[in-house]
């Protein structure tokens, strides 16, 4: 591929994806050698105005992983750090096997993220929340969402908390063998019980006490007094269903 380089800065490596007036791409940053490795996001066209009224308010202090925004050539480029791990659906699928306790801390690390996407536009926080974008690091034990904001029409803070409610019912599913605050909070999370990424966050942070202690007392129990306990979830869960 011919070099590319960007206001003699950001030397393209790998174009990520491309659509109508926007292209994503990998970048080396050429003047910083702590991080140089980076994502760029290109608008053009109908976009490029309307993303420069998007991006005319972001900050790096509201969003960490923002680097810069630029005018260059009849092109918006907007440049964020870059993550690395392996997105969620391939780690977290019907019939996956992962203990409670990973389990409860991948939630913990997805909604602190999620948290900080409150005070972005939600043009940027929605995109940021497709499944492609939430990473998993399974040797750090962290989850990371990478800005590879593609054009979305016109998002809310209520997409924003269905988006993030979609991952969340992924990492607990409300399996058969949890206890039941975590089937009660994920049936809530299903139903869209929350407007807000902020009160998810918040009926998480009330209930993660629970689903732990409910967890630990299941451990305890032999399998014989399992095997009655599974029984009688099955029943309540079906009627209540």
């Amino acid at each position: 591929m011919e070099t590319i380089l960007i206001r003699e800065r950001y030397k393209v490596v790998r174009i990520l994806y491309t659509a109508e007036d926007y292209v994503l791409a990998e970048a080396v940053d050429i003047q910083d050698r702590d991080t140089p490795l980076c994502l760029i996001n290109l608008y053009g066209g109908a976009l490029l105005h309307r993303y420069g009224r998007i991006y005319a308010d972001l900050r790096p202090e509201r969003c960490p992983d923002f680097q810069r925004v630029f005018l260059e050539k009849e092109t918006l480029t907007a440049v964020f750090s870059d993550q690395r791990g392996t997105p969620i659906d391939r780690l977290f699928y019907q019939g996956d096997r992962w203990s409670w306790a990973e389990r409860i801390e991948y939630t913990e690390q997805f909604l602190h993220a999620a948290l900080l996407l409150e005070d972005i536009p939600p043009e940027i926080g929605c995109a940021v929340l497709r499944s492609e974008n939430v990473l998993v690091s399974t040797t750090g034990k962290t989850v990371r969402l990478r800005f590879a904001v593609l054009p979305m029409e016109e998002m809310n803070g209520r997409e924003l908390a269905l988006l993030a409610a979609d991952q969340v019912r992924k990492l607990l599913p409300g399996r058969l063998t949890g206890p039941d605050a975590e089937a009660a909070f994920s049936k809530r999370v299903r139903q869209g019980a929350y407007p807000s990424v902020v009160t998810l966050y918040s009926a998480w942070r009330e209930t993660r006490e629970q689903i732990r202690a409910g967890y630990e007392e299941w451990d305890e129990k032999g399998w014989i007094k399992k095997g009655f306990i599974l029984l009688k979830r099955l029943v309540k869960r079906r009627r209540a269903a």
